[in-house]
């Protein structure tokens, strides 16, 4: 029998180390054989114990290769000039890619058969056979990270009373059959690639940036950090109607929280971008990666109906208490703003989701753009305020008024630095003194 290597047959004197990249290999791409016992030339060498080195190949492949490729490896004995050579046939796996424990799905960890050798495969070729043996729905597929943790979503378990351990988590399919973590798992992990971009603008376009975040790590802690960065920025408004005093926050909180919880849930994370968020003076935008589902309109989301993208994402806000059933999330928000003459509005392309909630307050916001718009004219715009003046300015904004000690309890600063203060936002023509003595307020110029 004539021996030489090929796209299919590996020769191998003896039982090497890298043995496991060509089984690897192998059975990621089309089988093949190694011959042991047999040099690089094609000369039969020959083994001693034939059983000895299958046992010793059978150990490697049962602990150095994930997933568990055994059912494709066969062992046999032949003899060829009076010598003993053990032939490893290895079949095209069903679970690929196959990966050295110790390096991970990674290129470095994952191998496949290049004309007559076996060379790291490349991100897009270890995405591919994901696809192509886990299917198309991304929170199912393994993750192409296994070193995951998960402590902020252990802390958001144990914070809602529900379990969170290994039983839990193939439970939620965050770990699958082979006990590799999914694409799931790796939303929810420390890990998570994905992140949400959220940034704040003054008036109402994106020409002037007040500040800019991206929060990253589990969906969860993008969850809370995101909510609360939003809920800081929702102002309330107090108004009075007779004895009665008002209190109306710029955005309903529940439209709020729905919105970002749509975004989270119903996003597209087969995509790389980033889920964008943009606050401006008269509304906030949540902009989620991904169109409607195949079959569904927006006219169909408007009465309630929902075919959700992450499924089992889903299943884990629900256990959470986050969400109560699908398609609800919509309604929440529009009854949110009933009785309102600015509605919620939608848009919807072949890659983005977009959900625009109006400032119920905006018609306020107006008088700072009046204050700043008169005092450019006068040629006193040309004053930067520093951060304490313009914390004095939302204060009033608020409250309508405020009074030399609130500033000072405000800023935390003296006396007189909150009079210095004032007096320059009078002088600048932004606030206006009523009074006198201990009676003295100051205002909005609102002319």
């Amino acid at each position: 029998m004539l021996f030489r290597e090929s796209e299919t047959i590996e020769l191998k004197e003896i039982v090497v180390d890298e043995i496991k990249k060509e089984i690897i290999a192998f059975a990621n791409s089309d089988g093949g054989k190694i011959f042991i016992g047999v040099s690089d030339d094609g000369m039969v060498v020959g083994v001693d114990d034939p059983d000895d080195v299958s046992l010793q190949i059978s150990n490697m492949v049962r602990d150095a290769i994930k997933p568990d490729v055994t059912m494709f490896v066969h062992y046999k004995t032949i003899e060829e000039d009076g010598k003993k050579i053990v032939v490893v046939d290895i079949q095209r796996g069903t679970d690929r890619p196959y990966y050295l424990s110790k390096k991970g799905m990674r290129p470095e960890g994952v191998y496949v058969r290049q004309g007559y050798s076996s060379v790291p495969a490349s991100d897009t070729a270890i995405r591919y056979m994901i696809k192509e043996t886990d299917g198309d729905r991304f929170e199912a597929m393994r993750s192409l990270n296994q070193e995951l943790t998960f402590e902020a979503a252990k802390k958001e378990f144990n914070l809602r009373r529900v379990e969170f351990g290994l039983k839990q988590m193939r439970t939620l399919k965050m770990i699958d059959c082979d006990n590799l973590y999914t694409n799931l798992g790796l939303l929810l992990s420390d890990q998570c690639v994905h992140t949400i971009k959220v940034a704040t603008f003054q008036g109402t376009d994106q020409t002037v940036f007040k500040d800019r975040r991206e929060f990253s790590g589990s969906l969860l802690r993008q969850m809370n950090e995101t909510y609360d960065y939003i809920d800081f920025r929702n102002q309330t408004r107090a108004t009075v109607e007779k004895l009665v005093r008002i209190d109306v926050r710029d955005y309903p909180v529940i439209a709020v929280r729905e919105a970002l919880l749509n975004l989270l849930v119903h996003r597209d994370y087969s995509f790389s971008a980033s889920a964008l968020i943009s606050i401006y003076t008269d509304r906030i935008e949540f902009v989620s990666i991904g169109g409607l589902m195949p079959g569904i309109d927006l006219e169909d989301i408007m009465l309630g109906i929902s075919v959700c993208r992450n499924q089992d994402l889903a299943n884990i806000f629900y256990r959470l208490h986050l969400i109560e059933a699908y398609g609800t999330g919509i309604g929440k928000i529009m009854n949110a703003y009933d009785g309102m003459s600015k509605k919620p509005t939608i848009e919807v392309t072949k890659n983005a989701f977009k959900i625009m909630l109006p400032n119920i307050n905006a018609k306020y916001e107006n008088n700072i753009e009046l204050i700043q718009n008169k005092t450019e004219k006068s040629n006193h715009f040309n004053t930067l305020l520093n951060d304490d003046e313009e914390k004095t300015l939302e204060y009033v904004k608020e409250h309508n008024f405020v009074t030399r000690n609130q500033v000072s309890k405000l800023l935390k600063v003296s006396d007189s630095t909150s009079t210095r203060i004032l007096q320059k936002l009078v002088k600048e023509n932004f606030l206006k003194q009523k009074g006198a003595g201990r009676n003295t307020r100051y205002t909005i110029i609102n002319e």
